[in-house]
């Protein structure tokens, strides 16, 4: 299944953002206020968010195209070079009113010190006209990934995942915020453990999960649901039952950007005919390599048949 990874068109769709991370070396704390002092040495620009799903599907040779929104800035201009060189065929709507998103992190001794966000929603006719895009690009993709990071790119999501699946394309879409109504359609969901927490309630135990994620699922017309439970783990829960993968045992150093990881690997997966413990447990692989990495990383087809 790993060799057929290239054939696979996956059309991801989402908030896409600039990561920026800033190294140094702590050695004082300011006389101005009791923060330490980072002298920076090196910077780093990677791509994040819905890019960042696009990176990790493309690294796996999938041939990966992405619909997102920027600003006409140098941020934008940033995203749309590193784009380019992962050999992502990006459909960048550029949004003149607008700010690109960009996370920019201080890192000291590899601890995150700092982070700040800079980022503003984009416009609906911007909106529209990525809308009118994805009904174009439809024809020429396998599987669609909706990569929902609250940042307002994703205003059309329910006509989106409409659309798909009236062209039967499967829809993976990873959830944002306590709205999940406008997902209804979809063919799985990927949320976390708080987010999905945040919309079912607490649970008490294993079998009253399977009861709150059964009656989500029931609500929202979802094949599947697939909760990532950090160490513990992922959960599917579907027609065919419940399926639990064990998380990997492995050292983690950074959980950021791992549910794009998960949910790319889980994609190209389903898209060249794996069943859904296949595309889970190649999913949960790849995850517990991407933790080990600083920052938002990606894993490769290489580093997963090493895995195996």
């Amino acid at each position: 299944m790993l060799e057929k990874l290239s054939q696979v068109r996956l059309l991801v769709v989402g908030d896409v953002m600039l990561d920026r991370y800033w190294f140094g070396d702590v050695s004082r704390i300011s006389p101005e206020a009791p923060v330490p002092v980072v002298k920076v040495e090196r910077m780093e620009e990677r791509l994040g968010g819905a890019a960042n799903v696009a990176r990790n599907a493309a690294s796996l040779g999938a041939r990966t195209a992405l619909l997102s929104v920027v600003g006409d800035d140098e941020a934008g201009h940033a995203l749309g070079r590193l784009l380019a060189e992962g050999e992502i065929d990006a459909g960048l709507q550029v949004d003149r009113a607008i700010d690109t998103t960009v996370k920019l992190r201080v890192i000291g001794r590899q601890q995150q010190l700092l982070r700040i966000d800079f980022e503003t929603t984009p416009s609906h006719e911007i909106l529209q006209a990525k809308l009118a895009e994805f009904e174009r690009r439809l024809t020429e993709c396998d599987i669609v990934i909706l990569s929902d990071y609250g940042k307002g790119g994703l205003t059309h999501i329910a006509d989106m995942i409409r659309l798909a699946r009236q062209a039967a394309k499967p829809v993976l879409v990873d959830p944002k915020g306590d709205d999940w109504a406008k997902y209804a359609g979809a063919t799985v969901i990927t949320p976390n453990r708080s987010e999905l927490r945040e919309v079912v309630g607490r649970w008490s135990s294993e079998a009253e999960l399977v009861a709150k994620a059964g009656k989500l699922r029931g609500e929202l017309g979802l094949e599947a649901l697939l909760v990532t439970r950090s160490e513990e783990g992922m959960t599917l829960f579907s027609d065919g039952g419940t399926f639990h993968q064990a998380a990997q045992a492995l050292e983690v150093f950074d959980v950021s950007g791992a549910g794009d990881t998960v949910i790319a690997t889980l994609a190209v997966m389903l898209a060249v005919g794996a069943d859904w413990a296949e595309a889970i447990r190649m999913a949960n692989i790849a995850a517990g390599i991407v933790v080990g990495k600083l920052g938002t990383a990606v894993v490769t087809r290489d580093e997963i048949e090493q895995a195996l």
